[in-house]
């Protein structure tokens, strides 16, 4: 049996998963380390979902960073999971 590679969009849904499944807030290393990407991808898809805004990183009193969704990072999330019950159920 073949390895699968992962998909683009379901890359995102892991790494807003990652976050959501920690509080909806994690720090940069331990998200790359859960993502499980290189680190020139991992930046990669850092850089374009704060671009896009489904993540934001945020600062707390202690100036410690942390990464945390936005409502557009849930709905993602959401959404994802709806097409991937619609696929599962059609057995595409």
């Amino acid at each position: 049996m073949a390895i699968r590679r992962r998909e683009r969009l379901e890359v995102i849904y892991d790494f807003l998963s990652i976050v959501q499944e920690n509080q909806g807030s994690i720090k940069k290393t331990p998200l790359l380390r859960k993502t499980n990407l290189s680190s020139q991808s991992f930046l990669e898809y850092f850089d374009e979902l704060i671009a896009k805004g489904f993540i934001r990183e945020q600062e707390d009193n202690k100036r410690n960073k942390f990464i945390t969704l936005t409502d557009k990072g849930y709905r993602y999330i959401s959404k994802f999971k709806q097409l991937a019950g619609f696929i599962n159920e059609f057995g595409l």
